[in-house]
């Protein structure tokens, strides 16, 4: 059977390993194979078309594309986004567990995945992490390009690549995406190899609090390196092509629409239809509400007076002529005008003007010279919004469509203002202040790190959806960064951003209605008001105000001379004299000795007066002793890696704290980075220009999100903040300016020596942190923790804080020991040896000191050998006490019979009492014993006694005693 050409297509073979392939001929259904052309040699491996063109397989020849088809020659391009390209899949893991795109994925992760919307493709906005992912063969080297938007650091958007052999990129850091600014489309493109090459976009979600992320969007995926195209590529919806051997479709503009593959676009029925640039069919207009005009203040006329005007929001798609469709209000009604702002006057114009240099006003009064000794105070305060002032400008921008191009983001509405209707409630309502620099007053000469200006902007929100505004900072115009959102509805507050460099600043407020993509004014009525913007110390500010400045010393007039580093202006002189040891001049005040702020406690500050720091030495009186402490050991920076905490869906992260301690003279020394692959890395140039990525305090914070493959040393780390950049004091009271350790916040410490507290704050403030955050640091001496010791938090505070802005840490060390004195130690003396003594000293225990003074060595002296008079006082004492015991068994004797005797003579008279008395006697009788003791008849001494008895023997003579009765008188 013959086939015809319908029945069956062509193919190429393989490349074999010469680079040769084979075109064979495939059938197109069930057929019998009989008739199929034979295979011929086919085009070499590495040819390929050019852009426009494709390749006719029959001839294998190339031929143009015709019109309303395109063709990238080599390339393939993916830029239609209604659903999900043939090739293209989605795979979620979560908690390290793939799950897949079937329907047996976890609750947590079952609807994540990414979501084709029209022109582009939307990302996941949870915590779980989703690719995309597109598998390509190329036969020779090429590319892949892509457009995205990635606006919003809580997601992480990664893009890599692993070919057949399994590798991946050549450095894990090229694979991290960088951010985009707000509104803005950014592209990145990476070289692909030959061979199989498979691309992943990924993103992973944070999701710390209850504020959603905001997706990434990819859109225009072009492919180059394929071998050849076999057709080409009808141009999509809204799009079309006029001429043959196009490479890309043009767009159709607004009320015209095309249907795919159109080589012309059709224009709609312009009194009952619209339509906007790029659509694929027309939409009927609807009838015309409140929401489609917006009012205007004109300029003043020469009589002050300002007219409100009314407009239809351009372009205008509602119908007037429809029966519920309401009129435009009258314009016209004249009001008074608001005064010009401070710095500017209107001289008699119906217009306001800047003061001229060397000049202020109010706004209400003429421009008058500042008088003598004073300058112009110069920035600008914006509080009255009759027009739009000329270093501002307001825009819209819509991500998937261009509705609100051209169109006014923001309204002037006398006292404030306020956000403009836009195309679309997903559109970005932008307001941009351009300023070119700021500086310090003509007398202050600021140094570097030290504040040279501030904005504060008074503003409120009114929503009834999830609206946000974005207060965004350009620095030199490299990159737009979110310094500050707001959700929902908000009381009218204040909020304040410090100026730390003299560069260009562009500072932009973003107010987007609902981040949902929506087509319509739902939400129209969700407005921002912003009542002023304030900035101090602008480059080519205005005055509203003069302050006094320092006079040179030889001159007269009212010229200025700016004042050394560290010198505040002298009220009786207006001459700059040096602010005092260990005080700090105020940003804000240079007028006066007041200005020169004391130092806290245990600081001192630098040579120029412009902040405090602490040198890393501390000294306390205790209990009439001296500790001296030193923590220069501990200065370089400690770290602390606190958790795991986890999120509302199991996404485990971590804290991680960066310390300086005392910085170095003032500077702060603690680095924290986003969005890099290992949070350990040092090389961080600390005077970089780009704040991206890197800020640097005393104390700051990143969390960090492990690995799934590689651990810490591949972990991410984002969302880095500044906890501490302000140096406050050191002491051992454990309440400073504020801030309060509390008894029971950390254990106890085991010994005596007082705790030393290091606090911090932060000059920058949050809606939630209104006073901005501080910081305490508890150094505990801890012997058994030498080096840098142990960094810990409160076990209540497991993040560090238990209200987000006052942070708390216990850092125990050896090296937070006071050094050692001579109370430290002790002596202990040896034995006198062969006429020497040797006396030691030791530490006491336990030890609670480190360096300091050193022991004393051990210190040998003579003395006299004390045996021998040991020996002969011993044989004295020995000799003394059996003489004294001899005496007194002797005595003791001879009183017993003494007292016996006396005794029985008493007794003998008592029985004669009643006879009468006989004659004394002084003989012996019988069986007395002549050594038998008297009593004598008057009283002897006790020496006498003792004499008298010890020479009784030898004398041969009695002494009589007159012994007396009871009764004797009576008889």
């Amino acid at each position: 059977m013959l086939l015809s050409q319908k029945d069956y297509h062509f193919e190429y073979t393989e490349c074999d390993s010469s680079g040769s392939r084979w075109r064979v001929a495939i059938p197109n259904s069930a057929v019998d194979c009989s008739g199929l052309p034979d295979p011929v040699r086919g085009k070499e491996c590495t040819f390929s078309c050019a852009s426009g063109e494709y390749l006719e397989m029959k001839n294998q020849v190339c031929s143009k594309c015709g019109e309303g088809t395109y063709s990238l020659g080599s390339g393939i391009k993916f830029d239609e986004w209604d659903e999900l390209p043939a090739g293209f899949s989605n795979i979620a893991t979560f908690m390290d567990t793939v799950v897949g795109p079937s329907d047996s994925r976890p609750d947590g992760c079952n609807n994540s995945s990414w979501i084709p919307r029209g022109n582009y493709i939307e990302s996941n906005r949870d915590d779980c992490t989703v690719s995309l992912i597109y598998a390509v063969h190329l036969k020779k080297s090429g590319y892949v390009f892509f457009e995205y938007q990635y606006v919003d650091n809580n997601i992480f958007f990664e893009f890599f690549i692993q070919n057949d052999q399994c590798q991946e990129m050549d450095t894990t850091a090229d694979k991290w995406v960088k951010l985009t600014d707000n509104g803005e489309w950014g592209s990145h493109s990476v070289m692909l190899k030959s061979g199989t090459n498979i691309l992943y976009w990924r993103t992973t979600g944070i999701l710390m609090g209850s504020k959603a992320v905001k997706p990434v969007l990819v859109k225009n995926i072009t492919i180059e390196g394929v071998a050849y195209t076999s057709e080409c590529f009808p141009c999509k919806p809204g799009t079309f092509s006029d001429k043959p051997g196009s490479f890309v479709c043009q767009v159709c503009p607004r009320n015209t629409y095309s249907e795919k593959g159109a080589k012309e676009c059709i224009k709609c029925d312009e009194d009952s239809q619209f339509s906007e640039e790029g659509s694929s069919e027309c939409t009927e207009r609807p009838p015309c509400t409140t929401k489609d005009y917006f009012q205007i203040h004109t300029p003043c006329d020469e009589e002050g007076k300002t007219q409100i005007m009314y407009k239809w929001i351009e372009p205008k798609i509602c119908r007037e002529d429809l029966t519920d469709a309401i009129r435009l209000p009258p314009s016209g009604e004249k009001k008074d005008c608001p005064p010009c702002n401070p710095g500017f006057y209107n001289n008699g114009s119906s217009s306001c003007h800047p003061c001229p240099p060397g000049t202020f006003s109010d706004g209400t009064k003429e421009c008058r010279p500042c008088p003598a000794g004073t300058e112009p105070a110069l920035g600008f305060e914006y509080k009255w919004w009759n027009v739009l002032p000329g270093n501002m400008k307001t825009s819209c921008f819509n991500v998937g469509n261009s509705k609100c191009d051209g169109m006014n983001g923001w309204e002037v509405a006398g006292d404030h203002i306020q956000s403009g209707a836009g195309g679309s409630d997903n559109d970005y309502l932008i307001l941009n202040l351009h300023i070119p620099g700021f500086k310090p007053p003509t007398s202050v000469t600021g140094a570097m790190g030290t504040e040279l200006g501030r904005i504060t902007f008074v503003f409120e929100t009114l929503c009834s959806a999830d609206c946000v505004l974005y207060f965004m900072v350009d620095i030199n115009r490299k990159s737009t960064n979110v310094v500050e959102s707001w959700g929902g509805t908000k009381e009218k507050q204040a909020y304040t951003h410090i100026i730390f460099k003299n560069a260009t600043f562009t500072f932009t407020w973003a107010f987007q209605r609902t981040n949902q993509g929506q087509d319509n004014r739902r939400f129209v009525n969700d407005l921002v008001k912003i009542y002023s913007v304030t900035a101090t110390n602008a480059v080519d500010g205005v005055a509203s105000s003069c302050r006094a400045c320092a006079l040179g010393s030889e001159q007269s007039g009212s010229s200025c001379v700016p004042c050394p580093p560290g010198h505040y202006i002298e009220k009786e002189t207006n001459q700059c004299k040096e602010c005092p040891p260990d005080t700090y001049l105020s940003i804000h005040q240079v007028y006066g000795k007041e200005a020169c702020v004391p130092c806290g406690p245990g600081s001192r500050s630098t040579q120029d007066h412009s902040v405090c720091y602490s040198d890393c030495f501390f000294y306390h009186e205790k209990e009439n002793q001296s500790l001296r402490y030193d923590f220069s050991t501990l200065s370089s920076v400690g770290s602390l890696m606190n958790g795991p905490s986890f999120t509302s869906k199991g996404t485990k992260y971590f804290h991680f704290f960066n310390i300086s301690l005392c910085g170095h003279e003032g500077k702060k020394m603690a680095l924290c980075t986003n969005n890099i692959t290992d949070f350990t890395v040092k090389e961080m140039v600390a005077g970089s220009d780009d704040y991206t990525n890197l800020v640097g305090a005393f104390v700051c914070q990143s969390t960090i999100i492990p690995s799934e493959s590689k651990g810490f040393r591949a972990a991410l780390s984002s969302q880095s903040i500044i906890l501490a950049d302000t140096f406050l004091g050191v002491t051992v009271e454990t309440t400073l300016q504020n801030i309060n350790i509390k008894e029971d916040m950390f254990p106890v410490s085991p010994s005596q020596i007082p705790d030393v507290h290091f606090f911090y704050k932060s000059s920058t403030t949050t809606t939630s942190c209104v006073n901005g955050r501080s910081t305490a640091v508890k150094m505990r001496c801890n012997p058994t923790k030498p080096g840098a010791g142990v960094i810990s938090v409160p076990s209540k505070c497991p993040a560090g804080t238990c209200d987000g802005c006052t942070f708390y840490f216990l850092w125990e060390s050896a090296e937070a020991c006071p050094l050692c004195t001579e109370h430290d130690f002790h002596e202990i003396e040896g034995a006198c040896k062969r006429g020497f003594q040797e006396t030691l000293y030791v530490w006491n225990e336990p030890k609670w000191c480190i360096k300091g003074i050193s022991l004393p060595e051990k210190k040998l002296s003579t003395c006299e050998t004390v045996d021998f008079w040991l020996k002969v006082g011993a044989g004295v004492g020995a000799f003394t006490a059996v003489l004294l015991v001899a005496l007194t068994c002797y005595f003791w004797k001879k009183n017993q019979k003494l007292e016996y005797k006396y005794s029985k003579l008493v007794m003998t008279t008592n029985s004669k009492e009643c006879e009468l008395p006989a004659a004394d006697s002084c003989a012996i009788m019988e069986g007395e014993d002549n050594e038998e003791e008297v009593v004598y008849s008057n009283k002897q001494s006790l020496l006498r006694k003792l004499k008298s008895l010890a020479t009784k023997e030898k004398e041969d003579h009695f002494e009589s005693v007159q012994l007396k009765s009871s009764r004797a008188p009576n008889i």
